[in-house]
């Protein structure tokens, strides 16, 4: 909207215990990360699944972050560029490059030497050999990495309608991977029932409305809580400005995006393309994230799922095209599906679209 300061700020959300979300808007993540400094942490969105058991739900969300790593490949093994396909030589030499890569890093030479192969393969979790431990410190360093950035911040969003069994199971894995993976890890969840046993967990209760202070500050929106044992972890990151980031890249939770750039990537007319950059139309306009910008021809290209069908967020993604297409910008939107079933339609429309643009000197 026209001069209307930022909803809210993650960067001072505490990222050395889990921090529960009861009231957040995806919108405002998008803000939150377009205004996010380069040394502030990466973010991983994920959906989480219903369990009933920690050790299940910590191993489902590192096999996600394994597959968001294999999407990402070889940004995080840059020596490994160019290496393609899975032959017995291949699969030899990007071992042989992990483990030199793993020697100059802080990252364990078994655990990156099987990330890569299985990666490089495109075959399933390669890393469940190893102790949970080692592949959540492995996969945080690995996916901070892809984006150059220092650390890795996941936000998880549960599903609906969890009973209090299923919320003591996500918070728990949650503590889990902040204490062994040195992640940030913070739920969107809605409200959060009042169990014994979630001591531990900041509460963020009204994130939309004004930054988040740390535990023990008097900032608006947070209850704080106190720990019940134990100390705080060395190296505690509360307090600092932490920010979440993804950009120039397509975001690696999303399927849609990943396979259209794979697609992208050899076709010469789509050069100048940025993935999930922002944009300022005006100086009286707040920054805009973007799903896919073409700079020089003032191209958006949005992709939306299924969310964007609903009446409020339909009518904001109106709104934000308007003010866009005011300020000489074209917005072109395709949904998820026909990204991923029709793929080549959308790449004749994109060309053709280009190509119209570029013959009319537009952005010129």
């Amino acid at each position: 909207m026209l001069g209307e300061p930022l909803a809210f700020s993650l960067s001072e959300i505490p990222t050395d215990r889990v921090v529960w979300i009861e009231c957040f808007q995806p919108n405002d993540l998008d803000l939150a990360v377009a205004e996010a400094p380069l040394d502030a942490p990466a973010v991983i969105v994920q959906r989480t699944a219903r369990s009933r058991s920690q050790s299940a739900m910590v191993g489902s969300i590192l096999d996600e972050m394994e597959a968001v790593a294999g999407q990402l490949f070889p940004a995080w093994l840059p020596e490994a560029e160019g290496i393609a396909g899975s032959a017995g030589a291949a699969l030899t030499a990007v071992r042989a490059l992990a483990f030199a890569h793993a020697a100059r890093t802080a990252q364990y030479g078994p655990f990156l030497a099987d990330l890569a192969a299985g990666a490089l393969a495109g075959r399933g979790p390669r890393t469940r050999r190893h102790q949970p431990e080692v592949r959540a410190l492995g996969l945080a360093r690995v996916l901070a990495a892809s984006f150059g950035r220092p650390a890795c911040a996941l936000l998880l969003q549960p599903p609906g309608g969890l009973d209090e069994h299923e919320v003591l199971c996500l918070v728990r894995a949650a503590q889990w991977l902040v204490d062994h993976g040195r992640l940030a890890v913070w739920i969107c969840g809605g409200a959060l029932p009042d169990l014994d046993g979630l001591s531990e967990v900041a509460v963020a209760s009204q994130v939309r409305q004004a930054s988040v202070a740390v535990p023990g500050s008097e900032g608006p929106g947070v209850r704080p809580t106190e720990p019940t044992g134990g100390r705080p972890r060395e190296g505690s990151s509360a307090g600092k400005r932490r920010g979440l980031g993804v950009v120039g890249k397509p975001h690696p939770t999303s399927r849609a995006e990943v396979v259209l750039e794979a697609v992208l990537a050899d076709r010469p007319w789509a050069t100048g393309r940025a993935w999930n950059h922002t944009v300022r139309p005006g100086p009286l306009v707040n920054p805009v994230r973007v799903d896919l910008l073409w700079k020089r021809e003032r191209c958006i290209v949005e992709i939306d799922g299924d969310d964007h069908r609903a009446a409020g967020k339909y009518a904001d993604d109106r709104r934000r095209d308007v003010m866009l297409q005011l300020n000489g910008y074209a917005v072109l939107r395709f949904t998820n599906t026909q990204v991923l079933d029709d793929i080549e339609n959308v790449l004749a429309l994109l060309q053709q679209f280009l190509a119209n643009r570029r013959r009319a000197g537009k952005g010129n």
